[in-house]
């Protein structure tokens, strides 16, 4: 071994032996931009749509809201220690395990302040405005953020080719109307509402124009549907999405009136999968979820 050799073997091996320096890590948010210390290691979630997006790009939280309602998430997230509701936090059992980042959106957005004693908090809220582009933007954003740009490449490709592969087969479908039940409740979502991405993304036409309540859609009447005889209809169940009591919505929408609509007629009434469109609207396995249902349903 020559004399440098010697020198510069302990030098590597203290070099290796050492952490390496954090480096600071700048991610969009539903805010604007906002600067890290670096990649964090232990990560609590209060919004299912960023814990599915994480999840997905093999990220698991260390704490989650309960209940999480999603079926598909519940394996991933069963070490997780539970850490409140999304409306209200357990801030000594979110500072029982110790986060260095706290991420919060949708339900749980007006609790940035209260959990923001315990460590630093995004909000990455998705407001279903653009929910596509917004989601995509939420898989860059965590990519980098947790050092998975390439992920969330291949992420981001696997859902715009289905994405395209939708909107191909939605182009001739004729007329939609996108409704929610809540027991015999029915509410109608239109562009620009929490569900309009439907409409925005897959080029589905609507069948009736519906007042813009980004949250809550407009109260409507079985008269209603009629009158906007829908081609399709697509139908969200609030009861099935939060395992309350209740009519579900096969109930609620088989009487008479409904029977008059084409979409009833000809059988194209989809019930999509409500949780996953509802409760973790706007992550990533929900929105794909959702576009294989409407693909599964267009190609019959």
């Amino acid at each position: 071994m020559t004399l440098l050799s010697r020198l510069a073997a302990p030098a590597l091996a203290l070099a290796f032996a050492l952490p390496a320096a954090a480096e600071e890590v700048t991610i969009e948010t539903a805010f604007g931009p906002v600067t890290l210390p670096g990649i964090p290691e232990r990560v609590a979630v209060y919004d299912a749509a960023a814990i599915d997006t994480l999840v997905a790009l093999g990220v698991t939280p260390v704490a989650t809201p309960a209940p999480l309602y999603v079926d598909y998430l519940q394996e991933a997230v069963a070490g997780a220690t539970s850490v409140g509701t999304l409306f209200e936090p357990d801030l000594e059992a979110l500072a029982g395990v110790a986060p260095d980042l706290i991420i919060v959106g949708g339900r749980s957005a007006p609790q940035a302040e209260s959990v923001s004693r315990i460590a630093p908090v995004i909000d990455m809220t998705i407001t279903g405005d653009n929910l596509a582009a917004e989601s995509l933007a939420r898989l860059e954003a965590y990519g980098t953020l947790f050092g998975r740009e390439e992920a969330a490449a291949e992420l981001a490709g696997a859902f715009n080719a289905k994405l395209e592969e939708a909107r191909a087969l939605a182009a001739d479908q004729g007329t939609a109307l996108v409704v929610m039940t809540n027991g015999p409740k029915v509410t109608a979502y239109g562009t620009g509402s929490r569900f309009g991405w439907l409409h925005a993304e897959l080029g589905l036409t609507p069948a009736v124009d519906v007042a813009q309540d980004v949250s809550h859609g407009e109260a409507i009447s079985f008269e209603f549907i009629r009158e906007a005889n829908p081609d399709w209809l697509i139908v969200v169940d609030r009861v099935a999405a939060t395992q309350g009591e209740g009519q579900n919505a096969r109930e609620t929408l088989d009487n008479a009136l409904v029977a008059e609509t084409t979409a009833w007629k000809e059988g194209q009434v989809i019930y999509v999968n409500a949780t996953n469109i509802y409760v973790a609207g706007g992550g990533y396995q929900s929105m794909m979820g959702t576009m294989d249902e409407l693909i599964t349903a267009f190609s019959e």
